[in-house]
C-alpha cells in the first residue's frame, strides 16, 4: 500500500533524531517507520522546506503536496486532527486519527466542517473518552479506538531501583497547576524539605509566584525537554501528577509508568481508563487528598516501593507499539 501521514506541525525526520518531537509527531513517525518496516510506501508530510528519507519513510513538504496533489496518489491517508487535506484525494481511503476534542463551534471557526461532512472519513479516536465526547453529528464512516502507544525511547528494558523523593508535572496544559504548587508550598514542603516538584512542558512560571520563592520550596520549572532527560528524571522519581481535567489521551502517563513511575490523578477524562489504583497509580476524590497522597508515597517501605514500581512498568506494556500494530494493520488493509 502507499500510504500518507499528514501531519501538519513544524518538524521533520532529523528534527526526530534529537529526540525533541512532541507527542503526536513523535507517534506519526514512531507508526510510519513501523508500517514501512512492512514493505509499505510511506510518505509522511509536515511543514519541513525539504524532501528527507530515513527508514524508508519520505518525509514531503506539505506545500508540495497541496500545490501538486496531481503528482501523488495515496491508497490511504492518515491525518492527525486535521481533514482539510483529505479534500485534495477523493478516491484515497480516509483516516482521522483524532488525538484532541474537536466541538462543532471550533470545527466551523477553523473551516473544517465541510471536509468533516463531506468526506467519507473513519475516525480513530485515541481513547473511549475521546468518542464518547465527540459529537455524533459528524457523520462519520466509522468510529475506531486504537490507543496511543509508546514510542522506542520509553521501551526501556531496565527500571531504576532507587527512588529519589521527586515528584513530576508533565503535561502542558497547566489547568490544577496553581492549586498543587500553593499546597506543596503551604504543607507539603513544610513535612518533607527534601521533596522536590519538577514541572515540565510548561514554559511560563505563574505570575503570582517568583522564581526564588519557588526555588525555595523546591519547586522547578523545565519547559520542554528532550524525551531522555523525561526518562532520567521519571527513572529516579517517585510520582507523577497528572489531575487530568482535559486529557484525551494521556501519553505521558504512560511514559511514566514504563519508567516504573506511578501517576497520582483525580480518574477524570482518559485517565480514567489508563489508572488502576493502587497498582500503577492513585485515584485521588479530590485535590485535597494530595498531601496525604505523597506523604503515603515518600514513606513507602522497599518492599511496596519495588511492587508499585514494578506493576507500573508492567502495566505500560499493554501500550508497546508491537500490541497496538494489528489493530492498524486491520483498520488499513
Amino acid at each position: 500500500m502507499k500510504i500518507l501521514f499528514y501531519c501538519p506541525f513544524n518538524f521533520n525526520l532529523n528534527t526526530s533524531k534529537k529526540n525533541f518531537l512532541g507527542g503526536i509527531e513523535s507517534l506519526n513517525v514512531t507508526l510510519a517507520t513501523e508500517l514501512a518496516k512492512k514493505k509499505n510506501i510511506i510518505y509522511l508530510a509536515s511543514h519541513t522546506n525539504n524532501v528527507i528519507k530515513s527508514n524508508n519513510v519520505i518525509n514531503i513538504p506539505i506545500k508540495i503536496l497541496v500545490n501538486n496533489p496531481h503528482k501523488f496518489d495515496f491508497d490511504c491517508i492518515i491525518s492527525s486532527n486535521d481533514t482539510e487535506i483529505f479534500d485534495l484525494f477523493k478516491f484515497s481511503k480516509k483516516f482521522f486519527w483524532m488525538h484532541n476534542t474537536l466541538s462543532l463551534e471550533k470545527a466551523f471557526r477553523k473551516k473544517k466542517l465541510i471536509s468533516l461532512i463531506t468526506n467519507k472519513i473513519t475516525t480513530i479516536f485515541v481513547s473511549k473518552f475521546l468518542k464518547n465526547k465527540t459529537s455524533s453529528l459528524y457523520f462519520f464512516n466509522k468510529k475506531i479506538v486504537i490507543p496511543n502507544f509508546l514510542t522506542e525511547h520509553f521501551i526501556l528494558k531496565k527500571k531504576m531501583k532507587s527512588r529519589e523523593p521527586i515528584f513530576v508535572w508533565s503535561v502542558q496544559r497547566d489547568k490544577g497547576l496553581t492549586n498543587v504548587i500553593d499546597l506543596w508550598i503551604s504543607k507539603i514542603h513544610k513535612n518533607h524539605k527534601k521533596a522536590k516538584f519538577y514541572i515540565f512542558g510548561v514554559d511560563k512560571i505563574p505570575f503570582n509566584y517568583s522564581r526564588n520563592k519557588l526555588i525555595s520550596n523546591n519547586i522547578y520549572f523545565f519547559g520542554k525537554v528532550r524525551k531522555d532527560l523525561l526518562i532520567k528524571v521519571y527513572s529516579k522519581s517517585m510520582a507523577m501528577i497528572c489531575l487530568g481535567y482535559d486529557e484525551t489521551f494521556c501519553l505521558n502517563a504512560i511514559e511514566a509508568n514504563a519508567c516504573g513511575l506511578p501517576v497520582i490523578s483525580l480518574g477524570k477524562t482518559s485517565l480514567n481508563e489508563i489508572i488502576s489504583n493502587n497498582r500503577n497509580g492513585f485515584i485521588l476524590n479530590n485535590l485535597n487528598e494530595l498531601e496525604d497522597k505523597i506523604n503515603n508515597i515518600i514513606n513507602l517501605n522497599t518492599q511496596k516501593r519495588k511492587l508499585l514500581t514494578r506493576n507500573s512498568y508492567y502495566f505500560s506494556k499493554k501500550f508497546h507499539l508491537k500490541k497496538i500494530i494489528h489493530l492498524w494493520l486491520k483498520l488499513l488493509k
